[in-house]
């Protein structure tokens, strides 16, 4: 092929290597899994997705700035919650740590901290007194936190969490859930960006339906 062919066909090649995906370039079983029994969700009239995380997953750690990026732009019909997986009882203090972070409102703020203090800094916030003081360093109180991370609430929030892990079939972490129906993740895309893409096309095929809906009511 001539230099000058081979310009021209990748200038047109490149474009396409960066389009959205569509849904109907999914491919079921290889981009994403459907979820049978499909879940139920909280969000009523929104596209849930949920990812599925672990503080301790270095995956999940090299997955958090792509995916803050991404839920910047996410449209408004559709939330993101965030779910620590408990596969085994070496795997809950972590989770206890993010739900008691919820209970006091300070995981917007400190999240993100608790993914570096663990793989940047190396500190070992599983044990319950290394994360009080932890806590207490970035402005928490630590007597509060250690209330929220043995109460009853959190408990219960352990608890859901060990049966979502159930109920969605899960094998590893990161995955994304959207929802309720589908889940898919990097192990299945071959990266976190294609992940992305394959929830956005998912997140537009689960929109299309609510505006079909809305349009047939005006009319």
């Amino acid at each position: 092929m001539r230099f000058a062919n081979l310009v021209a066909a990748l200038a047109i090649a490149l474009p396409l290597a960066t389009l959205p995906m569509t849904a109907a370039a999914l491919d079921a079983g290889k981009d994403y899994q459907l979820l049978s029994p499909a879940q139920p969700t909280d969000s009523k009239g929104k596209v849930e997705v949920i990812e599925f995380f672990a503080y301790t997953c270095p995956h999940c750690f090299v997955l958090e700035p792509t995916l803050n990026a991404w839920a910047r732009k996410l449209p408004k019909n559709v939330v993101l919650k965030r779910q620590p997986v408990i596969f085994s009882d070496s795997w809950e203090p972590m989770a206890r740590v993010y739900f008691a972070l919820k209970a006091l409102g300070a995981v917007d703020k400190l999240h993100d901290d608790v993914f570096n203090a663990i793989h940047v800094e190396d500190k070992k916030l599983m044990d319950p007194d290394t994360f009080f003081d932890w806590g207490a360093k970035h402005g928490l109180d630590r007597a509060k936190l250690k209330a929220a991370y043995e109460s009853f609430t959190v408990n219960a929030d352990i608890a859901r969490a060990k049966a979502l892990a159930r109920a969605y079939k899960l094998e590893g972490v990161p995955a994304l859930a959207v929802n309720g129906k589908y889940l898919t993740s990097a192990s299945m895309t071959g990266s976190h960006e294609k992940t992305l893409a394959v929830v956005d096309a998912l997140i537009k095929m689960e929109s299309t339906p609510a505006k079909t809906n809305k349009a047939k009511k005006r009319k």
